[in-house]
């Protein structure tokens, strides 16, 4: 079924974005200059945190443990934050998790990046769907100090929606999400379901991560699934393992029919999304090739398009040793499927490290940005490809360097995954019109 370049109107449509990445990012037009210039965004851990950094970095001394290195993505402006402008409390403030935070003001800025004043939607039926996970940030919730009063709003999931329902004013369904990886997908996915169905007149969505604690480096040093070097090297021979990161991404969606209607930019068209699980098998956390595979296919036959118009596949690209092979066998059956032509293929996790629940809204922002610029940019240390694939004999290559992205018939389509550690799995289908290109 071939779709118009127009578009439709009941189409569902990105009209404002707003980004905080590693590096001290935190405008999209930041992120897409550290992208297109090849930049990694990796840095040391900060010392600011109180955590036993002595003991991580000698875990590798530990029989069955492998090594920590000194590198995540880590947002420096994590502990950045004005309260008051929130109509907050400091000392309430203090004992909110920094996800919350985060993702206020981020929410904040998708609203002013799509033309919308953030003071005027209040009582509007806005919703709020927010990808997050678990957090180890402040003392218990279960103890007597400075803190206690605040800590069960301030460390509940459901307040990192809540919280910008909350400070907006926006009275349509507040939704924290939690499937790992695949969180912030899954809420795009949901928030446009809530669109369609009339639940909500427009909506807010997207994900943050902010590590209140190392917990994720110990279990993958545990796991042995770490880069050793502190480098992340999605889909290469060269990848050892993850590096873990932070951020945080929103995204304004609405009907086409609305963006038309109030003058809003249309970045992209949200031309399907599509959610399943791994289910029984393998232990929980091993990634399944066969789920992925059937995912992308639906994915594919609800968008509607033939899957040789996409361009650029952000993959999930965790680096990892048996993740990365599984997912290469998924999207070379599926997008590579014709090894005459194929979609290149990155991921941006190789720039930020792998930002967890925020992880697939950093990604889908980074294909909206190559869409509006109408170039490609290259995902760090694809120069090798990983082995785990017989190249060529599939149409899918890496992106390796800038390149312009054409568009055929007038639209740019790309593809995004995220992929859970409990085994669910999400995937979107983006066009992106050429007529609408202008600067990121």
């Amino acid at each position: 079924m071939a779709r118009s370049v127009a578009g439709d109107e009941d189409d569902i449509v990105i009209a404002g974005m707003a980004v905080e990445a590693p590096g001290g990012v935190d405008d999209v037009d930041d992120f897409w200059s550290a992208l297109a210039e090849s930049r990694e965004l990796i840095g040391p851990f900060p010392r600011d945190r109180e955590w036993p950094l002595r003991e991580m970095f000698g875990l590798g001394r530990v029989e069955g443990w492998a090594s920590v290195a000194d590198a995540g993505g880590f947002l420096t402006g994590a502990t950045e934050f004005d309260p008051r402008f929130f109509g907050i409390t400091p000392r309430e403030a203090v004992a909110m998790d920094p996800q919350q935070r985060v993702a206020l003001r981020v929410a904040w800025r998708a609203l002013e990046h799509a033309g919308i004043n953030p003071t005027t939607v209040e009582h509007s039926e806005v919703g709020c769907f927010m990808g997050a996970s678990f957090t180890e940030y402040g003392p218990r919730v279960g103890e007597v100090n400075e803190h206690s009063g605040y800590r069960a709003v301030g460390t509940a999931l459901g307040a990192v929606a809540g919280r910008i329902s909350h400070c907006l004013g926006l009275m349509g369904p507040s939704v924290t999400v939690d499937t790992a990886c695949a969180s912030s997908l899954t809420a795009v996915h949901q928030a446009a379901a809530a669109i369609r169905s009339g639940e909500c007149d427009w909506a807010l969505a997207g994900g943050v991560c902010v590590m209140g604690s190392p917990g994720a480096f110990y279990e993958f040093a545990k796991s042995h699934a770490l880069a050793d070097d502190g480098h992340l090297r999605a889909y290469s021979a060269s990848a050892t393992g993850t590096v873990w990161g932070e951020g945080a991404g929103v995204v304004v969606l609405e009907s086409e029919s609305r963006a038309r209607a109030l003058g809003h930019r249309i970045y992209a068209r949200l031309l399907a999304s599509r959610i399943n699980h791994n289910g029984k098998g393998a232990p929980i956390a091993v990634p399944s090739a066969h789920a992925q595979e059937a995912l992308v296919r639906r994915t594919i036959d609800a968008a509607g398009i033939d899957p040789r118009l996409v361009g650029l596949v952000e993959g999930h690209g965790t680096g990892t040793p048996v993740g990365d092979p599984l997912e290469l066998t998924a999207l070379c059956n599926t997008y590579g499927a014709d090894a005459r032509r194929g979609p290149r293929l990155g991921s941006v996790k190789t720039n930020v490290g792998h930002a967890q629940a925020a992880a697939g809204m950093l990604g889908l922002i980074k294909v909206v940005l190559c869409g509006a610029s109408g170039h490609i940019v290259p995902s760090l240390y694809g120069n090798e490809p990983s082995p785990a694939v017989d190249w060529s004999a599939t149409g899918l290559r890496l992106a390796t360097e800038l390149e312009p992205w054409e568009a055929p018939d007038g639209v740019r389509y790309a593809a995004v995954s995220s992929f859970g550690v409990a085994g669910t799995n999400a995937h979107a289908i983006l066009a992106m019109p050429v007529l609408e290109d202008t600067d990121a």
